[in-house]
């Protein structure tokens, strides 16, 4: 009977499957474990419970100013997802585990990017979240709290920065194709070179060139008019000479 009367003290409760309880008897957690998922029993008058909520979490770390290594001035906000790993840690060893790694993600965007300059920045994101994330990692694994993932997800420059940017690609592409464009110049000017020596080499080519030439402006079927001139008599007249 006494066994009985013990049981029936004990409250039944119940958490989903992505919760545990954190129990505090007198004070003390108990068991060092969480309960759950499923149902467990508390003493009405000694026990009392969290529940920790085990999925994973994702929240926007606002725009932050940041100044880069380089003293530009850019605004940078990103997105955190990250889930309780150690429940009794969550509850012990911080007031708010939540709140307390939305702003320590904060704090770690702006020190991680103040180190960077402004073309890591805007070509290394990868790079600079898996920093981000283990860094967070690290911090957070005190408080019972997994920091899965970090992504950068937008970098607003001034406008003023925005259009020199644009200014100089404009120019470095145009350079890139001046370049290129010369080197174009230099091996047609070299083609040619070899094609006249070996055209010298043999006055007949120059003739065959010269019919291949008249096919071609044929087939285009203009109204351009062509009096072929042998060659026979310019190559007569510059012997005479």
């Amino acid at each position: 009977f006494a066994a009985l009367t013990l049981k029936c003290c004990f409250l039944p409760q119940i958490v989903q499957e992505y919760e545990r309880a954190v129990i505090f008897r007198l004070g003390r957690i108990t068991d060092k474990k969480a309960k759950g998922p499923g149902i467990f029993f508390v003493l009405p008058c000694t026990d009392t419970f969290v529940k920790v909520d085990m999925r994973t979490v994702s929240f926007d770390i606002p725009p932050q100013e940041i100044l880069t290594k380089d003293s530009v001035t850019v605004s940078v906000d990103g997105v955190v997802y990250f889930r309780v790993s150690c429940p009794i840690s969550s509850v012990a060893n911080v007031a708010n585990a939540d709140f307390s790694t939305r702003l320590l993600a904060q704090t770690t965007l702006r020190n991680v990017l103040g180190t960077k300059n402004l073309s890591e920045l805007l070509s290394d994101r990868e790079g600079i979240s898996h920093s981000m994330q283990v860094s967070l990692d690290e911090a957070t694994d005190a408080w019972g709290i997994k920091v899965e993932r970090v992504e950068i997800k937008d970098v607003k420059l001034p406008h003023q920065l925005q259009r020199a940017m644009a200014a100089e690609a404009e120019a470095s592409r145009e350079a890139r194709a001046k370049v290129i464009a010369a080197e174009g110049e230099m091996n047609a000017s070299r083609a040619l070179k070899e094609a006249s020596l070996v055209i010298a080499e043999s006055p007949s080519a120059l003739q065959l060139r010269y019919l291949q030439t008249l096919s071609t402006i044929a087939a285009e079927k203009n109204s351009t008019i062509i009096f072929p001139l042998p060659m026979d008599i310019i190559s007569h007249f510059m012997q005479k000479k």
